[in-house]
């Protein structure tokens, strides 16, 4: 579902990815956990279309990301194929990224309104149906003022899931939240993943949650995949030194 390919990206001088190749296969939940600036949420951006890259290839199912092909060879999409492709992917940012002005269910039903075409009757029976799944079908009249950190969160993973994507993706979903209300949102990612076919992609520093719903774990250093493993062969017998390294600072401090 997702296919690195010798990808390069550079912010100036600076090569945050070097010819970085991974694939995600339909349906997996893959996480990527490594330090700060390792690269880790660039994957991300660029899967977004929020970057482009400076070389190789992206694919997501069978077509490319930011390249078509014409005569042969692969030259850089334009913003009609970026918005194809874009349909297919969703995310979940730090930040919920709510409309303020909006009520929780509007916050859910205005893209598949205004991107899917969907009738406002069809988005508003789907988006209370992802509501329900995240435990908020009681705050369909909420503004997100009126809701605590973790709820908010749970909206915008609702949003998310309401454009239907192929492959979701997660960026530190539980950062900006307090340490009581993390567990409720891993909860609701933990039943997402085990009841729907969509591939996730998720980036945290959350180590238990990446242990019990991963299918993979990559660790990411200096842009490379340093190490590739099911979550139960990467948290106790790591390969590489700097895996080992990483895994005792973090679990360190939890």
């Amino acid at each position: 579902m997702i296919r690195f390919d010798r990808v390069l990206k550079k912010f100036g001088d600076n090569v945050v990815l070097h010819d970085l190749s991974f694939d995600v296969k339909p349906g997996e939940f893959v996480t990527l956990i490594g330090p700060s600036g390792s690269g880790k949420t660039t994957i991300l951006r660029l899967l977004m279309t929020l970057e482009r890259v400076n070389g190789g290839t992206i694919q997501v199912g069978d077509e490319y990301l930011t390249h078509v092909e014409r005569g042969g060879r692969l030259v850089p999409a334009d913003e009609k194929h970026l918005r194809l492709i874009r349909r297919r992917i969703g995310m979940v940012f730090q930040q919920f990224n709510l409309f303020p002005n909006m009520k929780v269910l509007q916050n859910v039903t205005e893209a598949p309104t205004r991107v899917l075409g969907l009738s406002r009757d069809e988005a508003e029976t789907k988006a209370r149906s992802w509501l329900e799944m995240v435990g908020l079908s009681d705050k369909v009249d909420a503004h997100p003022s009126q809701l605590s950190g973790g709820q908010q969160q749970r909206v915008a993973i609702a949003r998310a899931l309401a454009m239907e994507p192929d492959v979701l993706l997660l960026d530190e979903v539980t950062s900006a939240l307090d340490p009581e209300l993390i567990a409720g949102v891993l909860a609701v990612l933990r039943e997402i993943a085990r009841t729907t076919d969509i591939t996730f992609l998720c980036v945290t520093h959350e180590m238990q949650f990446a242990r019990d719903v991963s299918d993979r774990v990559m660790m990411f250093d200096q842009g490379q995949v340093i190490e590739d493993a099911p979550p139960g062969v990467l948290f106790t017998e790591p390969t590489h030194a700097r895996t080992r390294e990483f895994l005792h600072a973090v679990l360190d401090r939890t």
